[in-house]
Order: structure tokens, then sequence, then C-alpha cells
């Protein structure tokens, strides 16, 4: 798997709560993530519900429930925990968020991720 470390946004533009949407790589299957800040703490996920690897957001960096306590699957109602990505509610309960190693460097939010999603192996037949 090709990964390398990709800036996906300013510490600045997270709020806490809050979420940003990102995209690596290019061509047909390029790899989507999210990063999340929540009470101080910073994490980031491959953009994949493990229930029918759909996005979890339908539009822009839509990712949290409106009390910002947990992440959720806008397709099919999913909740997973900010901090681990364990599902704790939903179709895929027991299942977990692919998780990413996320960093802040001189202001900017970096994470460790492949170039397309085709190179992660086993997540297109999920």
């Amino acid at each position: 798997m090709n990964e390398r470390e990709w800036p996906v946004c300013g510490e600045d533009e997270l709020g806490d709560p809050g979420a940003h949407a990102f995209e690596t790589g290019d061509g047909d299957w390029p790899f989507r993530g999210f990063v999340v800040r929540s009470q101080g703490g910073l994490y980031a996920y491959a953009n994949v519900c493990p229930h029918r690897q759909h996005p979890l957001n339908l539009v822009g960096d839509d990712f949290l429930t409106p009390d910002g306590t947990l992440l959720r699957c806008a397709s099919h109602g999913a909740m997973f925990e900010i901090a681990t990505g364990h599902c704790v509610l939903g179709p895929c309960t027991g299942q977990a968020l692919i998780s990413l190693p996320v960093r802040v460097a001189d202001g900017r939010v970096l994470v460790t991720a492949p170039d397309s999603l085709e190179s992660v192996p086993g997540l297109l037949s999920r």
C-alpha cells in the first residue's frame, strides 16, 4: 500500500467539536477520509462506513451528530464514538471505522493515508 503524509487543513479550521473531509490522490478511486476534533483530541478516519462502504457524510464536513458527541453515517444512521471509531448504534454495531495516523505540525493537520482507495487491501470488497 502506498501511504504518505498529507496536509489536510489548518488546525484553526477545526472547531471543537468539528470535522473536515479530505481526499488524497486522484484517478478513479481517490482515498477519502476525515479528521475530527473533540474535547481537545484529534482523530482521523477513512470515510467508509463498515456497514455498506458508503461515505459517512452526504455533503461537506457533516460527520457529527447535532450535539457533537458522536460521528454518524448519513446513509443508514450508524453512530460511532469519536475517539475510537467504534460503532455503538446501528447496522454495524461492534465494528469500527478505519483509523489513520494524524498529527499537527506548524499549524497544519497532517494525516498518513494511501493515495488510492484501491491500494487499501480488502476495503473495496468489505
